[in-house]
């Protein structure tokens, strides 16, 4: 292989290269002595990750995780961590020329990842697994085994940049900002952070496919997955019933303004912001502005109750220096993975808990998705959605 000495992470603040006697990975250690463990999903970006580091020079492990049932997973397309996924990881790391294992991650995916995807529809939430599994499984699990393995850092194919500062790692958004997924990566804890890696922050997905062809990889051309892997074909609902039987409690579909309108078949079958198939019928178009689980209500409105200016969150990941001032932070918050961060104030609530102001509302903001926040293209931390808080209920109030 043809060797790329590319730079993948900046030692100080600012910088594009490391420092004189650090390697790449802004470790003070000769690379061949720079053990690796990289997250091989069988997609082009981690195979691209293992096939740069091990032209580099470093001491690279692959593992995969199989995290869904494989007999199922063999007969899905488009879903990540399938069989297919498992056998062009594989693939790779023999073209490459570096060690490979399958782990079998599958119960532990379960019980982190699916059990509280079930559950959190059934709170009247929408959820992000992908979140939920960077969180529990990946970046938690997967890193201990890395540790295990005596591995220096843990790398993955993900699109997000750091740098290091006062020995401590930043994160910051990537260089393509249509690949950017420092959104879905808000949980990362500070000590994950430091010891993680993230090749691809600095590259266009379309460098990392020329990558692929140059080093001659199999998946050069392999299309992006776009499923959950454990809802196939987007059928979400199927899920639920499967891992909770009974969780299609009918109930009322019920207008801000207290009217019953209809029945629903269950709140599992609705998101906030829906607007089709809520079997109402005439008038103006009504919208799902609210869940009520504990009532087995689907709360409809006009398409502004929709909007939201304040939030509350729990389990706050906190990335700052120092703690949230008592009189709030300017930041900007970033409310869904497709939308781009908007201007807001950051209050501390508690232990882990934070309530964003944002100075234009958003709609269709919904429990159970993830609030970020960021400083530029700094990522300060996040938080889960608790509650959004629209214009009519603080006028019902």
């Amino acid at each position: 292989m043809e060797n790329s000495q590319v730079s993948h992470i900046a030692v100080a603040e600012g910088s594009n290269a490391p420092k004189r006697g650090f390697n790449s990975l802004g470790l003070a250690k000769p690379v061949a002595e720079t053990r690796v463990v990289v997250a091989m999903s069988g997609g082009v970006d981690s195979s691209v990750v293992a096939a740069l580091l091990k032209d580099e020079g470093y001491d690279v492990v692959g593992i995969t995780l199989q995290l869904y049932d494989h007999g199922v997973a063999v007969q899905k397309k488009g879903a990540c961590c399938a069989g297919q996924d498992i056998h062009d990881a594989r693939r790779v790391a023999e073209a490459i020329g570096i060690p490979h294992y399958v782990l079998d991650y599958e119960s532990r995916f379960k019980d982190s990842v699916m059990e509280e995807f079930a559950d959190s529809y059934i709170r009247g939430e929408t959820p992000i697994p992908c979140v939920r599994c960077n969180q529990e499984v990946k970046f938690k699990d997967l890193l201990e085994t890395a540790r295990d393995l005596e591995a220096d850092v843990l790398a993955t194919g993900h699109y997000v940049r750091q740098t290091l500062s006062g020995g401590h790692a930043r994160m910051l958004r990537a260089v393509d900002g249509s690949r950017d997924q420092s959104y879905f990566l808000f949980a990362t804890t500070q000590a994950q952070l430091d010891y993680l890696r993230f090749p691809l922050g600095s590259l266009h997905k379309d460098e990392v496919r020329r990558l692929a062809a140059k080093y001659g990889l199999e998946v050069a051309a392999k299309p992006d997955s776009q499923d959950i892997c454990f809802v196939p074909n987007g059928s979400y609902v199927s899920v639920i019933e499967r891992l909770r039987p009974g969780a299609s409690e009918p109930g009322e579909i019920v207008h801000i303004d207290g009217r019953v309108l209809g029945q629903h078949k269950g709140i599992i079958h609705y998101t906030i912001g829906q607007r089709r198939g809520l079997g109402i019928g005439g008038g103006d178009p009504l919208y799902v502005v609210k869940l009520e689980p504990e009532r087995r209500q689907v709360v409809v409105g006009p398409k502004e109750a929709l909007e939201t200016h304040t939030l509350l969150l729990k389990e706050v990941n906190w990335l700052g220096e120092g703690a949230i001032p008592e009189a709030g932070m300017a930041v900007e918050a970033k409310v869904r993975s497709t939308r781009p961060p908007v201007a807001a104030r950051l209050y501390a609530e508690g232990e882990a808990r934070a309530r964003v102001v944002l100075e234009m509302p958003e709609a269709g903001v919904s429990p159970g998705q993830a609030c970020v926040f960021y400083e530029g293209d700094r990522v300060l931390g996040g938080g889960w959605i608790t509650r959004s808080l629209g214009a009519w209920e603080a006028a019902a109030a």
